[in-house]
């Protein structure tokens, strides 16, 4: 087995699948190029008995050839009669696994799972059949169903009310690369950029290995960048519009949020979606935006005494950020199109937006890194129409961290005018929450913050980039 990047906590459920003395049924899904396939075959590598991926827009016909073909390549031998239904070419696979005899437990692959359930082909009735009346009967198949469009995979997998309920045995939301395993993965390609400039690329593309795949040891990162988002045919030039047509079925409506939440920053309330995209505020507005957050592009934040109704959504897949405020409008300018763009004011205001919303998923690293992880608390934002904070950690030990996140090429420093505005923060909270306990102003930055006068009365703890980087 190659030597794999992180992902000790899926493989560790693979390991249980394979010893334990019953049938497994595992749905595996996560984002497109987020590494799924590649990860099953490798940790089953010579385990697999028989693999299958739906075909992207087949239809009916398309696919059950491509089933049949895949099955005659693994009995090598040609499939005599070619299935005319999904309940057919499952009795084929059945009939295939019959015959085999292993002492050890085989694996069966189906990838793209959403992508074989067309219309009215039944393929989903056929699957529980298949799943019901053969496989969960065995103590030695491990059946694995994958698929990148999250959406689907929880309502009609994961969360079934026909066929397949409670049938799942084990699951897995394959996330993107964390900080620290995108560190490692460079290193393993040989390249060594600081951690200040793995960030700045994690802002662009995120942990998604794909992408990282793409990058070439002998150029910095703003060349790097340069031939994946900018020049003509670079890899990730038109990946949004492959993405989401991909993932979601009429997508249109889900790019109208996105866009929405493109362009807004701090983020949006439900209400101020809805008012942006002119999308009417019904149920399938709501499964829209449930379908982002289950797809990993769109994140919810909590606000403050859980009120609902100012619960912030903002836009958490690091590329389509990046695409929407950068290549979208820049596309077929070139090279040196980054170069000139990563030095304009307004890239160093975009990428502190960004590092905020990276240090909104990195809560944990940062509650350890002060030393609070063993304490319990909440997180959540909160605003008025004076001031925002876009992090604070309510503790059960009578504090409060409100947290202020900068990205800089070196240590911040707290100017007088900074100075101002986090005191009126902290008043502008402290008078609308009348909150009883200790407020901590807490600073997360990259490189830490300047000891001075100012730093000196306001900050009680401080946390540098470093810490994102931990492994927990």
């Amino acid at each position: 087995m190659t030597q794999l990047i992180g992902r000790e906590h899926e493989m560790a459920i693979f390991k249980d699948a394979l010893e334990s003395n019953e049938a497994e049924l595992i749905a595996v899904y996560g984002r497109r190029r987020v590494g799924k396939t590649f990860l099953i075959r490798e940790y089953f590598k010579g385990q697999i008995v028989f693999e299958v991926a739906g075909m992207f827009k087949g239809n009916l016909a398309d696919q059950l050839l491509n089933f049949s073909n895949q099955l005659a390549k693994f009995k090598k031998e040609p499939i005599e009669q070619k299935p005319d239904s999904w309940m057919a070419a499952f009795l084929q696979l059945e009939a295939f696994i019959e015959k085999q005899k292993s002492k050890k437990k085989r694996v069966l692959f189906i990838d793209e799972f959403p992508w074989m359930a067309t219309p009215r082909s039944k393929f989903l009735m056929a699957f529980e059949s298949f799943w019901n009346q053969f496989c969960s009967k065995r103590n030695d198949l491990v059946v694995i169903i994958c698929g990148s469009a999250a959406s689907y995979m929880i309502k009609n997998v994961v969360a079934n009310r026909g066929g397949l309920h409670n049938r799942i045995t084990r699951q897995i939301r394959l996330l993107p690369f964390n900080l620290l395993e995108t560190e490692l993965y460079l290193k393993s390609k040989k390249i060594n950029y600081t951690r200040y400039d793995i960030l700045k690329l994690y802002m662009s593309v995120g942990g998604i290995p794909h992408y990282l795949k793409q990058l070439d040891k002998g150029k910095s990162l703003v060349e790097n960048i340069d031939s994946l988002c900018f020049k003509k045919d670079g890899v990730l030039v038109n990946e949004f519009d492959k993405l989401f047509n991909s993932l979601f079925e009429n997508s249109e409506r889900h790019q109208l949020i996105v866009d929405a939440l493109a362009k807004k920053n701090k983020g949006l309330t439900r209400a101020e979606i809805i008012e942006s995209t002119k999308l009417n505020s019904g149920g399938d507005f709501s499964l829209k935006l449930k379908e982002l957050i289950e797809s990993g592009f769109v994140s919810e934040y909590a606000y403050y005494q859980n009120k609902k109704q100012l619960s912030l959504y903002r836009l958490s897949d690091e590329y389509s950020w990046f695409y929407k405020k950068y290549i979208e409008s820049n596309k077929g300018l070139g090279a040196g199109t980054w170069k000139r763009l990563s030095g304009k004011r307004s890239y160093q205001s975009w990428a502190g937006f960004a590092f905020e919303s990276i240090c909104l998923k990195y809560v944990q690293h940062i509650k350890h890194a002060l030393r609070i992880d063993v304490v319990y608390s909440t997180n959540s934002s909160w605003f008025n129409e004076h001031a925002q904070i876009d992090l604070l950690i309510d503790r059960d030990d009578n504090v409060i961290n409100l947290c202020e996140m900068k990205f800089n090429d070196g240590p911040f420093n707290i100017t007088k005018a900074y100075y101002e505005q986090l005191k009126n923060k902290v008043y502008q909270f402290k008078e609308s929450t009348n909150t009883r306990k200790n407020l901590f102003l807490t600073m997360i930055t990259t490189y830490g913050v300047t000891n001075n006068a100012y730093s000196n009365e306001m900050l009680q703890n401080s946390v540098k980039m470093d810490a994102l980087f931990e492994k927990l």
